[in-house]
């Protein structure tokens, strides 16, 4: 996901493999090398692949993340474990950055003026879990609380805009984390992945109530959010939600 401002260009995650990223960025009339700031939303490898590429066009680029992006990580199904960790070339380019362009995100903070990384999402609903099954080893004994997952925030002067990468620290309690950190509660968009792919039909119930309480003037779901999912979004928010695609663009 690519933000572009008059000021300032956030890229947000980055592919898997190879080839789509640069393309689309070309289509878009967006250069990669006026990245300001890559941030990573989490350390999985389908957001994480093509660091080197975006690093090594954008040399003023600043990088935020969370420490726990570079640690080893699985997704386990039918016994057999299935690496879904950062690549390896994307966390030797990390490693190589000098420390004024690598800003570890334990914590919130604003990387511009009315611009936030939320940092490390309290999970508080009883209802949302990271959408799993995740593990921290191949063995599938230590459960991954993917406590790296942060999100990015924009105040703008119709209220906030969210963009989520996976949201594993669930869609709720992330709006609320972010209601708190930046003091407003009108959510003008909701942009990215919800993983709800794998909720069963309470979760998804007791989300879209949440989601009405908060009233988003915009839906746009995409990603790991799950067909299911979209259709009940659909069908509760109506013409708020637009489906996510690729070459979209959004001004507020």
């Amino acid at each position: 996901m690519i933000a572009p401002k008059p000021t300032i260009t956030i890229v947000v995650d980055n592919q898997a493999g190879d080839g789509l990223l640069a393309d689309n960025a070309g289509k878009l009339k967006i250069g990669l090398e006026q990245t300001d700031i890559l941030v990573l939303s989490h350390g999985h490898h389908d957001h994480t692949g093509r660091i080197p590429l975006v690093l090594k066009a954008a040399r003023k680029a600043k990088v935020y993340c969370h420490p726990g992006v570079v640690q080893p990580r699985y997704s386990t199904r039918n016994g057999t474990a299935k690496a879904i960790h950062m690549p390896r070339e994307s966390m030797a380019a990390i490693d190589k950055l000098p420390t004024e362009k690598l800003n570890w995100m334990p914590r919130a903070r604003l990387v511009a003026r009315g611009i936030g990384l939320t940092g490390p999402i309290p999970r508080e609903t009883d209802y949302e879990d990271t959408g799993g099954p995740f593990f921290l080893d191949h063995q599938g004994k230590r459960a991954d609380p993917i406590d790296d997952d942060l999100v990015l925030w924009i105040r703008t002067e119709q209220g906030l805009v969210v963009c989520v990468g996976c949201c594993h620290a669930g869609i709720v309690n992330t709006i609320k984390h972010v209601f708190r950190l930046s003091g407003m509660r009108t959510l003008r968009a909701l942009i990215g992945g919800f993983h709800l792919l794998n909720a069963d039909d309470k979760r998804l119930a007791q989300t879209i109530a949440a989601l009405r309480s908060f009233a988003p003037e915009l839906i746009v779901p995409c990603h790991c959010t799950g067909a299911k999912a979209m259709q009940m979004l659909t069908s509760s928010f109506g013409e708020r939600v637009e489906p996510g695609r690729a070459g979209a663009r959004y001004s507020f």
